[in-house]
């Protein structure tokens, strides 16, 4: 569909036959990378008990063969805190506070941001940002690919590296947490027998956050061609509908958005969070080195 408004002739016959060849190129050597496995998730069970049975997502992308990095646990955190600890408890009572579907602690604007960073916007907006500031600053053509090439692999990169830890923890969910808060071992993680979150919890374990590790790597990855950007405001657009969009007054508010609409939505603890902000940091950092620079 964009490519009807580009006027008929030599460089549009061109480009597509170029855009194809690479296209074809990259399917074909990414073929086996492991995104097309089977799933082979194996539900933590004793032998006669009943589990949920819908199978989580994704256990495929664990194993998935990632770009540039080498291998999908070379950025895997540490695990969780402790049950009996007091950041858990903490955080706990953060998100069982502003995360439940009847809370009274999260305030209007925070339950439109919720609304909006579901998981169908964790990596467009950060596309349309990325966009709108290489029109403003004319950016050549070549340079304008290698910002979304790099950004794109690295934003697979996310999944691949959080999918390896979330299976290795296998840590539960808000939902599951709060409702067995007499359970934990912690006497000031009061349960709640019927709370839900607010946003649908992903079907997938809880730890760390997927929106965390893309926002980090998404702005880093920006900010490394743009420059610091904390004073230069953007827009967030909805994928779903473009006319839907968020202002922000610089991309480190945008990130900080996406991140805490997580915890506002009662999927994820703020520890998660953290952890998170330190992988991307770290697959942002390692890609920008080891991919090749623009030339000048």
């Amino acid at each position: 569909a964009s490519l009807a408004a580009i006027p008929d002739g030599p460089a549009k016959t061109a480009g597509i036959k170029l855009g194809m060849e690479v296209a074809s190129a990259i399917q074909a050597d990414r073929a086996n990378d492991g995104t097309n496995a089977p799933d082979t998730y194996r539900p933590h069970a004793a032998p006669g008990a009943y589990v949920p049975t819908t199978t989580p997502i994704w256990d495929q992308y664990a194993r998935a063969q990632p770009w540039i990095i080498k291998r999908a646990d070379q950025f895997r955190p540490g695990p969780p805190p402790a049950l009996s600890s007091a950041e858990w408890a903490r955080d706990y009572n953060e998100v069982k506070s502003l995360g439940g579907t009847n809370s009274t602690a999260r305030t209007a604007e925070q339950t439109e941001a919720v609304k909006f960073w579901g998981n169908v916007n964790f990596g467009g907006p950060w596309q349309s940002v990325a966009r709108e500031l290489a029109i403003k600053k004319e950016m050549p053509l070549a340079d304008c690919a290698r910002l979304f090439a790099l950004l794109n692999m690295s934003l697979a990169n996310a999944y691949i590296v959080n999918w390896d830890a979330k299976y290795h923890y296998n840590f539960w969910r808000p939902v599951t947490a709060i409702r067995n808060g007499d359970r934990d071992g912690n006497d000031a993680t009061e349960r709640d027998a019927g709370w839900t979150s607010f946003n649908p919890t992903p079907m997938h374990p809880e730890y760390p956050s997927q929106a965390t590790i893309n926002a980090t790597i998404a702005s880093a990855v920006i900010e490394s061609v743009f420059g610091p950007l904390k004073d230069i405001p953007v827009k967030a657009t909805d994928v779903r509908d473009a006319k839907h969009t968020r202002a922000f007054a610089s991309l480190v508010d945008m990130a900080e958005e996406q991140k805490n609409a997580r915890i506002w939505g009662g999927v994820h603890y703020r520890f998660a969070i953290r952890t998170s902000e330190d992988m991307g940091r770290k697959v942002a950092a390692y890609m920008l080195e080891n991919t090749l620079k623009p030339a000048r």
